[in-house]
């Protein structure tokens, strides 16, 4: 059964999607280690939807749209109004455009960024009704099983949000060579604006 979970989750978790385009933001913006705050609250996030998942809670989650509805418009909301800070080159998510170092964005706000981005995603709820099931086995104690597939899991996408942290850090270095901060600064705050309304309308 690992022999087809793992392939199967690692193809699923390497597609473009908004925590993977989130991951490639901030290594563009915040560099990867300080990434790796963001990606804390976003493997967290998964954990816990993956275990609601396993347990059943998101059959009744999925059958309550209404329960999503509030917490992904102001998490939405959020991600759009950094972004727009981001597209003017400015907030702490920004890359400083003159020589004066700005503050960087709090360990803090870059975990709730990435927890809220993964707990608020529907699509993500589903994906793992859909997933988990035909890997649990009914005669088997299910912490076990759980405990198992969402090391897993959590394993899997740190490994592909490190992938992309690591390529929008090189996509800095690419363009911060041509003196393209501003462009850059509009580039990932374009992407970040698109991340919060997939999380708004999707």
């Amino acid at each position: 059964m690992l022999s087809v979970f793992v392939p199967t989750f690692f193809l699923v978790s390497l597609t473009p999607g908004m925590c993977m385009t989130l991951s490639m933001v901030l290594g563009m913006t915040q560099g990867v280690r300080r990434s790796l705050w963001m990606m804390a609250g976003e493997l967290c996030g998964v954990g816990l939807v993956a275990a609601a998942s396993g347990a059943g809670v998101a059959a009744l989650m999925l059958r309550q749209p209404e329960l999503f509805a509030v917490f992904k418009w102001l998490g939405g909301l959020y991600l759009a109004y950094l972004g727009i800070m981001m597209w003017c080159s400015r907030g702490r998510m920004a890359i400083p455009l003159d020589s004066m170092e700005m503050p960087p964005a709090s360990r803090g706000q870059l975990a709730l960024q990435g927890f809220v981005t993964a707990v608020a995603n529907p699509k993500g709820w589903a994906f793992f009704v859909a997933l988990l099931p035909p890997f649990l086995d009914a005669a088997r104690p299910l912490f076990g099983q759980l405990t198992v597939l969402i090391g897993l899991i959590l394993s899997i996408e740190f490994i592909c949000l490190l992938l992309y942290a690591a390529g929008g850090r090189s996509l800095r270095r690419l363009l911060g060579k041509t003196h393209n901060l501003r462009l850059l600064n509009r580039f990932a705050g374009s992407l970040m604006i698109g991340v919060g309304g997939w999380l708004a309308l999707g």
